[in-house]
């Protein structure tokens, strides 16, 4: 058999799609995006975590250290960017790997906060965000900056069973008592779910209101923002390209995916300086690296990965809360 046709059989996703960054497989001009404004600017913290999901976005884990820690002096470079440009940043996001494992996070959050920013902070509550330091620390925040900073907490499915199915037997006690503890202490709270259960998003909403409602979390399982369920990823699966044509046939504007209005900051081990891409999902793929500096990076990204197709544009999802 044709290597070429082994690769596909495995991957079942056909090799020639998403190989010209202009052009699908058969020829038709690939869908672009262009940066309209910068709402949200994020930064990933580095790719550590303190476990090993299944299926993690970015294959995250407690010896994946690809994305190295972001330091304080490199964030604060692109917030003086932002100052003296004429970017209309309203919210600053931080992600990882597990934020809460950077020495430097908290102070990283104060000078956004400080700067007047809205923090949207991606964790999964659990041991490393619950050291007392850093308990004592996100009090401290909380009680100068308010709902300013937002914690989005990954709680997978309202069960259990399929929450640790994808994060790992032991996760859910622990990401429970982070999350009890953050909405005790009054801050700002919404919970990133996944639709890997194949469930209608009705069940599943229902499903985690039961939830919220037996842990006293006054967090609204109708509210789309409140309650974010994110569609399953799977380079390997085969998904259909996303052409010019694709805006009028979906009925989708390019003004609603995330790399028209949004940026992330990386930092790749072994390199001195971080790079700039077009959104959370793609860090490692270099073919998206925008360079150094936010005003060089307010380039036309064509949508030329899986991700695009699945997540953004058909999954229609956005990691931002920023309107």
């Amino acid at each position: 058999m044709d290597k070429s046709v082994e690769a596909w059989e495995k991957s079942r996703l056909h090799p020639k799609k998403f190989a010209d960054p202009r052009l699908t497989a058969d020829g038709s001009q690939r869908a672009a995006v262009s940066l309209k404004k910068l709402d949200t600017l994020w930064f990933n913290t580095g790719s550590l975590c303190n476990i090993t999901c299944a299926n993690c976005y970015i294959e995250s884990s407690p010896t994946n250290d690809r994305l190295v820690y972001l330091t304080t002096s490199d964030v604060r470079s692109y917030l003086d960017e932002i100052d003296g440009s004429s970017w209309t940043v309203s919210e600053i996001g931080f992600t990882g790997g597990e934020p809460f494992m950077n020495p430097d996070f908290l102070d990283m959050l104060k000078d956004c906060l400080g700067r007047g920013y809205r923090v949207l902070v991606l964790t999964n509550a659990m041991q490393p965000m619950m050291r007392p330091r850093v308990k004592d620390g996100l009090i401290a925040l909380h009680a100068e900056y308010g709902d300013r900073l937002v914690m989005r907490v990954s709680l997978d499915h309202y069960t259990q069973e399929l929450h640790e199915q994808e994060r790992g037997r032991g996760t859910w006690h622990k990401a429970l008592e982070g999350l009890r503890w953050l909405s005790q202490n009054g801050f700002a709270l919404n919970i990133a779910g996944r639709t890997l259960s194949g469930e209608s998003e009705e069940k599943e909403r229902q499903g985690y209101a039961g939830l919220f409602e037996a842990n006293a979390l006054a967090i609204s399982a109708d509210d789309p923002a409140a309650l974010v369920l994110f569609p399953e990823m799977d380079e390997a699966a085969d998904v259909p390209e996303i052409t010019i044509d694709c805006w009028g046939i979906l009925g989708v504007a390019p003004e609603s995916v995330m790399c028209s209005n949004s940026r992330m900051i990386v930092k790749r081990k072994g390199e001195d300086d971080p790079v700039v891409l077009p959104c959370t999902l793609l860090p490692y793929d270099r073919q998206f690296e925008l360079g150094r500096t936010l005003t060089g990076a307010a380039k036309t990204v064509h949508l030329n990965h899986p991700h695009c197709a699945k997540f953004c544009v058909l999954g229609g999802a956005s990691c931002s809360v920023a309107s």
